[in-house]
């Protein structure tokens, strides 16, 4: 199986190279990058690539690494329990299968993303090292081993919140999605937006790119945010001469909502614009 981008996925070469050369490793793909660079949509243009079924775990901030493989439902057996019910008898009608387990018994590859890993508690990664290595994990409850018919394509991401064990690291293979050039980031708007107009997206990118660069942004607009800001542009038939005009020294964009997501960066921007026009 080789990854080779698709339609709807801009894919560097070396993220392409990143993805084949875990494949072969048969390692965990770790994926860094700024949020909103497309290590989601990464996961899901792999298996579309390679014609797999995608298994998703979102992670949050209570997510325990036994959920992936199993849960025990005591508190259902004891209720079938009290009211007679007869599937109390079978203990594996309360064990409920985890997205792990689901891809390890698939009967044909899959592509397994693990989204957000470092959102969970410091341990999270540490619990997953045996599994991940051996592609098997045991069920103390029915005292079976679950192995992997098939060892699935492991896509993990992370938002760099918190560091991840030296131990998880070695077992993986990393790359880090660097923010796009100029190139790149019009190749991705043409994916999303074929008929757009090449000057609005030449002025928008502009502007883009010299928000990004301001000193002292808390949170630098993404990918994402961009592709939503055009969307809007192209909504309200903003004319290409506003943003050729537009200057983040003199004023904030149109629809900035789009792209600044917290008041500190409003506010700078605003006093940015004021302290330029007392300055003129």
């Amino acid at each position: 199986m080789k990854f080779e981008g698709t339609d709807q996925y801009v894919s560097t070469d070396d993220l392409t190279m990143a993805v084949n050369a875990a494949i072969n490793l048969q390692r965990p793909l770790l994926i860094k990058g700024e949020p909103g660079t497309g290590k989601t949509m990464l996961a899901e243009q792999v298996a579309n690539s390679l014609g797999l079924n995608l298994i998703q775990w979102h992670i949050k901030s209570t997510t325990k690494a036994q959920q992936g493989l199993y849960e025990y439902d005591a508190v259902s057996r004891l209720r079938d329990s009290q009211l007679g019910n007869e599937k109390v008898h079978d203990i594996s009608n309360y064990i409920i299968k985890g997205k792990l387990w689901e891809a390890f018994e698939s009967d044909k590859p899959t592509v397994l993303l693990i989204d957000e890993v470092d959102k969970a508690d410091i341990e999270f990664p540490n619990d997953l090292l045996l599994e991940l290595d051996r592609m098997e994990f045991y069920v103390y409850e029915t005292q079976q081993t679950i192995k992997a018919i098939h060892r699935p394509i492991i896509l993990i991401t992370s938002n760099n919140e918190k560091e991840l064990p030296d131990a998880f690291l070695r077992r993986c293979f990393f790359h880090y999605i660097k923010f796009p050039d100029s190139t790149t980031m019009k190749q991705i708007v043409d994916v999303h937006y074929p008929d757009i107009s090449k000057k609005l997206v030449t002025e928008a990118m502009e502007l883009f790119f010299e928000l990004r660069d301001i000193p002292g942004l808390k949170k630098k607009p993404s990918t994402s945010e961009l592709i939503d800001w055009l969307k809007l542009l192209m909504a309200d038939e903003i004319p290409e001469d506003v943003l050729r005009n537009q200057d983040t020294k003199n004023a904030i964009p149109p629809l900035y909502g789009a792209l600044l997501k917290n008041e500190q960066d409003v506010h700078l921007l605003e006093r940015l614009a004021f302290m330029n026009r007392r300055e003129n």
